[in-house]
């Protein structure tokens, strides 16, 4: 037997109520007479930076710096005060027959059948069991996300001595969490051969916040029945083991995108990023759907997936004024040592990446890299970059290194050079 929903026929649905879903629903609402829709899973909107206390949020796109619930809320009040509708509850479960989404809300079930769709699901980090970290299973274990929710949000102390896995930004964020609780980070450990987040941040974590970072080591063991008692940690140098007496330990980073409803609907996914594949103004392969945000570059930060969402709002516009898209695009391979690079579709006809810039993953550390771009075995654009590559925070090329690609050419392969 079927189950009635009630149908919507808005004009756009945002599917995420994040920095990037709430940025584009702002736009969209502000220079589109039609009904633009936002569909939240959550209780609240704001994603992520709501449960981020520390600041640093709105830097690139607000021009200030705020606390995450500061930004989360600037966010939520610019989406409204332009005309968007913000629901939260509602869980997206799946597409239906006809092609809109299945949604389940708390007052009923609907079928959104939507002239765009933006998928701005956002990702999230790889707990410890997607890690295969072996040893016992006690309480006390968290991903950046559990452990800020759980401070934030539910104001309970998760511990007093904590191991931070990892050690990109959002490990630094965690540690900061960890102190507004009352406990004390003992180790910050990292199978990386330098520290993943900018080079001010160790120094910094080292004389202010207090906290050891230890390289080439690995959590090899979890110890404790009911609660988290140590950790095994091994040097990847030597071999030698020994544990760290703790009560807490969070693996933070190691991101992939909440991309269920991207695979979902069919679309082109991308094996580097695991996200739709998109073009320079967040096309995907299906013509009414976008996409946005770290959905497509797990993970950037809030205020650059806000600026994806101004940027697709712009895509999104051309389409539901019958413009007619852009011509054929050609595809962008990341090479080694890059694992990944967003957008992954050029199209000389067509609009540009957010901020002029493609963003791109490492897996190795390069000072002052040579990005070179290669079509058809020939060279297009060289040139030295003044700023690094390092694993663990997003490399940005600039988009014009793009402009001498061919549109009839082969694939265009981009890669670093020492």
């Amino acid at each position: 037997m079927s189950t009635t929903r009630t149908r919507l026929t808005p004009a756009v649905a945002i599917v995420g109520g994040g920095p990037a879903g709430l940025r584009a629903a702002a736009e969209l609402a502000r220079h589109f007479p039609g009904r633009t829709l936002v569909l939240e899973r959550e209780q609240r909107a704001g994603g992520i930076p709501r449960h981020c206390a520390h600041t640093g949020f709105g830097v690139r796109d607000l021009h200030r710096v705020l606390t995450g619930p500061e930004y989360a809320r600037r966010m939520v009040r610019g989406a409204e005060r332009a005309g968007a509708e913000i629901r939260t509850g509602a869980m997206v479960t799946g597409w239906s027959p006809g092609g809109g989404l299945e949604v389940t809300a708390p007052d009923g079930l609907y079928e959104v059948g939507a002239g765009a769709v933006v998928l701005a699901t956002g990702a999230r980090e790889r707990p410890r069991t997607a890690r295969l970290v072996p040893g016992d299973r006690p309480d006390g274990v968290y991903t950046t996300g559990h452990l800020q929710n759980l401070v934030h949000l539910h104001h309970r102390e998760p511990g007093r001595r904590a191991v931070v896995v990892g050690s990109e930004l959002v490990s630094w964020s965690a540690v900061l969490t960890l102190r507004e609780a009352g406990c004390r980070t003992v180790l910050m450990t990292t199978e990386r051969p330098r520290g993943e987040a900018y080079a001010a941040l160790p120094v910094a974590g080292r004389l202010a916040l207090r906290v050891p970072l230890r390289i080439r080591t690995r959590v090899t063991r979890i110890i404790g029945k009911r609660r988290v008692e140590a950790v095994e940690i091994e040097d990847a140098g030597t071999g030698r083991r020994h544990v760290v007496p703790c009560d807490t330990v969070v693996f933070t980073g190691d991101w992939i995108p909440d991309n269920e409803l991207a695979r979902a609907a069919g679309l082109d996914l991308d094996p580097g990023t695991l996200g739709p594949v998109v073009d320079g103004g967040l096309r995907t392969s299906r013509p009414e759907v976008f996409a946005a945000g770290n959905l497509l570059h797990p993970a950037d930060t809030a205020d650059v997936a806000a600026i994806d969402g101004a940027h697709v709002a712009g895509s999104v516009l051309d389409h539901l004024a019958g413009g007619k898209g852009p011509g054929g695009g050609v595809r962008i391979v990341a090479a080694e040592p890059l694992r990944w690079i967003s957008p992954a579709t050029h199209r000389p006809d067509g609009r540009g990446p957010a901020r002029g810039r493609l963003l791109a993953w490492v897996d190795e550390y390069v000072p002052f890299p040579r990005v070179a771009v290669v079509q058809d075995g020939r060279t297009v654009a060289e040139r030295r970059l003044p700023w690094p590559a390092a694993p663990g925070r997003v490399f940005r090329i600039p988009g014009g290194m793009l402009d001498a690609v061919r549109p009839d050419g082969g694939d265009v392969r981009v890669s670093l050079r020492r």
